[in-house]
């Protein structure tokens, strides 16, 4: 409570797992939360059967939101090897419905896209968040003593501070990606020639979906407003076919051929960012840290990002939001920025591209010992935390 015995209210822009994360961790640092979502339902089931990574610690976290801790386990296991197991597949789950059913109700606004926001005084104390209700048309305005800026790589209220952050493009990438369904083909010829060429395969199929991504070195499409995916037209994916049977073996071409509606993926990162808080605005997510996904690493910086956030509010209380600002930046963006800067060194690895001091990589003439530096237990932080971090999560 502030002074006037209400309750702080911080207004999220984004539902995304970094949003979500961090309407759970404020909830539970006593502040009212509102979080303002372009979609215009909330999510009913996962929607591309991708399955999760979660380190341990981030399993940890989401267990203190929860009240079904058991929940969790049912569609991941913790990232302590470099390949997951997924669990049975009746126990269909999402982590962001378990993430959602964990929030009171009225927190999400959904249908409300962020148009604007503006500091209200010269001493940064309040904020007001303007957005338009997509069903009606209607211009709102909400008052809150802090924005969240949970609203991707692509953030437009990091652009109003850091207007000359430039994104750098996966080194020409885009990947192509799809889910098919093998649910009711369980015995088809595709399914059993894939399992038959990747027999470990079974061990890393979701919920009876495939969700194959294909890292693709070619020009960036052009894409409207903030999104990093894009429906393509018939004739780029029968382009992308004819790709594919060049580089792929037969079974996985049939996979990807029978895939309905696959699409482009776009991925961004940037250098790391020198400061991620404007007085009473913070980044969490990848509007803090846009980073290639060669690490896995996006969802369990999100959920770290939050918690930290969560607890360096309740420490330092609503009087003192700058100091708490302070702390969570001192303490995020040494990590943050370490596993960036890896995910993008190890990304190029991947890609056979020239790096300081050593030579590309090249799987032909590659040993075991060259194939140590992607493993993803090298990540910075995988293991451990710094002592800080490991402080102000010790309550959890």
């Amino acid at each position: 409570m502030d002074r006037e015995g209400r309750k702080p209210k911080a207004v999220i822009v984004g539902g995304s797992i970094a949003g979500i994360s961090s309407a759970n961790a404020l909830t539970l640092a006593g502040w009212d939360v509102i979080v303002l979502e372009k979609t215009i339902s909330p999510p009913t089931g996962n929607p591309t059967g991708a399955g999760l990574a979660l380190n341990p610690l981030s399993q940890k976290i989401i267990h203190s939101w929860i009240s079904h801790p058991q929940l969790i386990q049912n569609i991941t296991v913790p990232l302590t090897f470099d390949q997951n197991q997924v669990t049975d597949s009746e126990k269909k789950a999402d982590l962001h419905v378990v993430l959602y059913d964990a929030l009171p109700p009225q927190v999400f606004l959904w249908g409300h896209h962020f148009v604007s926001f503006h500091v209200a005084n010269e001493k940064g104390t309040s904020v007001i968040v303007k957005a338009i209700v997509l069903q009606t048309g209607e211009i709102i305005e909400i008052v809150g003593d802090l924005l969240v800026a949970a609203d991707g790589c692509l953030s437009s209220i990091r652009q109003k501070y850091r207007p000359d952050l430039k994104l750098s493009i996966y080194s020409g990438y885009c990947a192509w990606r799809g889910v098919l369904d093998y649910s009711k083909i369980e015995n088809s010829e595709i399914i059993v020639a894939i399992k038959k060429a990747y027999p470990d395969l079974g061990k890393c199929l979701y919920f009876d979906l495939l969700n194959w991504l294909w890292y693709v070195n070619q020009l960036e499409p052009l894409v409207k407003g903030t999104s990093v995916t894009m429906k393509v037209t018939s004739d780029m994916i029968h382009k992308m076919h004819q790709e594919a049977e060049k580089v792929w073996i037969h079974e996985l071409v049939k996979v990807i051929k029978e895939t309905n509606e696959p699409f482009l993926n776009l991925i961004y990162d940037s250098d790391p960012l020198e400061k991620i808080f404007w007085d009473n605005v913070v980044l969490v997510g990848d509007a803090a840290h846009p980073i290639t996904p060669h690490c896995i690493g996006s969802t369990n910086m999100s959920i770290l990002d939050a918690a930290v956030l969560g607890k360096c509010l309740e420490k330092w209380g609503p009087e003192k939001v700058e100091s708490a600002l302070e702390e969570y930046q001192f303490i995020r963006l040494p990590v943050t920025s370490n596993q960036v800067l890896y995910a993008r060194c190890l990304g190029r690895l991947k890609q056979g591209l020239v790096l300081p001091d050593r030579h590309p990589l090249d799987p032909k003439l590659a040993n075991p010992e060259d194939y140590q530096d992607l493993l993803l237990r090298n990540t910075p932080f995988f293991y451990d935390v710094p002592s800080l971090f490991a402080l102000i999560l010790s309550s959890i």
